[in-house]
This record gives C-alpha cells, structure tokens and sequence, in this order.
C-alpha cells in the first residue's frame, strides 16, 4: 500500500487514447489516459463508463437509438457516469487527462473482439 501520484503516471505516457492502469480496486481496474481528438462511438453492454478529469477538459457525446444526441463537456475536477448501453463518444479539443474506472477486462470500445491488454504504469 503506498499513495500513487497521477502527475507522475501520466507523465509517462505518450500517447492518446491508450489507458494504462495505476491501481485495482474491487475487482476494477484505475486508469490513467490522455484524450486529444475523437474516439470512435461504442457502448458497453453490461457496465457503465466512469470518467473523471484531471486536467484539461473532455465532450462526451450521446446517441440514443431513435438518433437523438446530446453533449456534455466535462471540465478538471468533475466526473461524468455514462449508463451502461449507452453509445458514446469521448471527445477533446486540446489535450486532457482523465482517470476511468471500469471492471477489469473491459474493452475500450465496448467490443471484445477489438479488446487489448491494458499496461500498467
């Protein structure tokens, strides 16, 4: 057990969109990322999508099934549930720094088949 500085992770990563795990918690995995750009819209069938921003500032665009949308812009220092089933899309204009919680094995993309191992930091 030790205190884990975020700062100092996330210094180490040099891409986006590529979240690499600091800590477990209850059978979850605590990520740090960078977004820059767009993700791909997706969903997650079976849990919710936790994100909160570090620094910067992040959109996360909703779609619902009829092609309805919204959008939310997340700043440094709020968090953002998006309910499982829920197709959306992560978004920032300018680099931001975000921790996400998800059960451990969860896909990026909501899609198994794309899954790749998430690194730990």
């Amino acid at each position: 057990m030790k205190a884990i500085n975020l700062a100092e992770k996330l210094s180490h990563i040099t891409t986006h969109w590529d979240p690499h795990i600091v800590a477990d918690y209850n059978n979850n995995d605590v990520m740090v990322v960078k977004f820059t750009g767009e993700f791909p819209f997706h969903d997650h069938p079976d849990t919710d999508d936790f994100f909160l921003v570090l620094e910067g500032e992040i959109t996360i665009d909703l779609t619902t099934e009829d092609g309805t949308g919204e959008s939310h812009t997340i700043r440094a220092g709020e968090m953002f549930v998006v309910p499982k089933g829920i197709r959306h899309r992560p978004r920032a204009t300018t680099e931001a720094k975000v921790l996400l919680i998800e059960p451990k094995g969860t896909p990026n993309t909501g899609d198994a088949a794309t899954a790749s191992a998430k690194p730990r930091l």
